[in-house]
């Protein structure tokens, strides 16, 4: 029978190793991690090749626009692939980490 000691150190392990996505909403470095996807068609610094930018949103409205992806009522089939994938907790660290970015100056006098 184990120890109250060993059950304990058990649980310990347990949360640790919990999916990345539990309790990380809003986690600007969590959203970096899971960015790659989003990086590879928008550009880190800007609107790039008729694809919009998503940085500097402000969180509730990158939020918003994911959950209109998510709920397809904002037509892409891409983006509606992509949203449907991720929990809201995602979408919040995601939020949060493309809202510390700052456009890039073409994008700000919109010669990008």
């Amino acid at each position: 029978m184990p120890t109250n000691l060993a059950v304990m150190a058990g649980a310990v392990v347990v949360l640790a190793l919990q999916p990345a996505g539990q309790a990380r909403a809003g986690d600007a470095a969590f959203g970096e991690y899971l960015s790659g996807e989003c990086v590879t068609c928008h550009s880190p610094v800007g609107a790039d090749k008729g694809i919009p930018s998503i940085v500097g949103w402000p969180t509730d409205q990158f939020a918003a626009v994911m959950s209109s992806y998510r709920d397809k009522t904002r037509d892409n089939e891409i983006m509606q692939t992509i949203a449907g994938r991720l929990t809201k907790e995602e979408v919040e660290a995601l939020a949060a980490y493309f809202a510390t970015i700052k456009p890039s100056r073409c994008q700000l006098i919109g010669m990008c």
